[in-house]
């Protein structure tokens, strides 16, 4: 029998966790939502002992940069088929150009040795792992339709930025196929059709709801968090041809207006 041990089950991992156990595997995670505990070693060296696949969605460390599934387990996964989730973050900004999963990471060409997640990635990679590069992602409860109705939607001045998104069931449907199919190693890009600016996905979701937009504000107005800044700070379209070529793989959701008009 497959048994999946899951390492952090969190929006994505979760159903994830839910397809595989549809198609009659076991499963078996940590994290708050998961039924063991991170820091029980015996109890993960035990599910990692019977463990047939191994998926991490942990993010590594903001202070330290380190990844904790590597540092406190990595000697237990040689051998497995790994799965790790990552981010399209990992390009930097490419100032709206399209990447794809050749191109260079920051880690890789030394324009961000920093980056705690282009280092684990980096790690992920040097032991086999299948890596899933994400870019923005959304789902139910979590999408431009929910951020317009509870008041929290944005457009900002940006004229140039775009990026790419995903629905979650469409990284479900990629991860399952390198699993059940035994995917070669490497990255994969699993991204919608068509990158887009938030302002066009906003100004959608408002238009399906009936409400206006909301005001459009330059960067400084918005007075964003940190991490909002350096989202918008990045401008790049990702690829998705090579996980369409080696997984199979289609987007259930080739873009946002199927997307959004799914979760309405």
């Amino acid at each position: 029998m497959n048994n999946l041990l899951i390492f952090g089950l969190g929006y994505t991992a979760a159903r994830i966790a839910a397809a595989m156990r549809e198609r009659g595997w076991h499963v078996s995670a940590t994290g708050s939502a998961g039924d063991i505990a991170f820091a029980d070693f015996d109890a993960v060296l035990g599910a990692l002992g019977k463990a047939t696949h191994i998926l991490s969605s942990v993010p590594p460390d903001r202070t330290t940069g380190s990844d904790p599934v590597l540092d406190d387990y990595g000697d237990a996964l040689t051998g497995k088929p790994l799965f790790y989730l990552s981010s399209t973050g990992v390009y930097g900004d490419k100032q709206g150009a399209w990447v794809d999963e050749a191109t260079p990471t920051i880690a890789q060409s030394g324009e961000g040795r920093r980056n705690a997640r282009a280092e684990a990635e980096l790690a992920w990679l040097g032991m086999g792992a299948r890596v899933f590069r994400l870019p923005g992602i959304y789902g139910p409860g979590r999408s431009a339709l929910d951020r317009v109705r509870e008041g929290k939607a944005r457009r900002i001045d940006l004229p140039d930025q775009v990026f790419s998104r995903v629905h979650v069931d469409d990284i479900v449907s990629g991860v399952v196929a390198a699993m059940v199919h035994d995917a070669p190693p490497g990255a994969y890009n699993l991204g919608d059709d068509l990158p887009a600016s938030g302002n066009e996905v906003t100004e959608h979701a408002c238009r399906l709801l009936g409400l206006e937009p909301p005001p459009l504000e330059t960067l400084e107005e918005a007075n964003l968090s940190e991490m909002a800044r350096g989202f918008y700070a990045e401008n790049r379209r990702v690829a998705n041809g090579k996980a369409k070529r080696v997984l199979g793989w289609r987007p259930r959701f080739p873009t946002y207006v199927e997307g959004l008009a799914a979760l309405l």
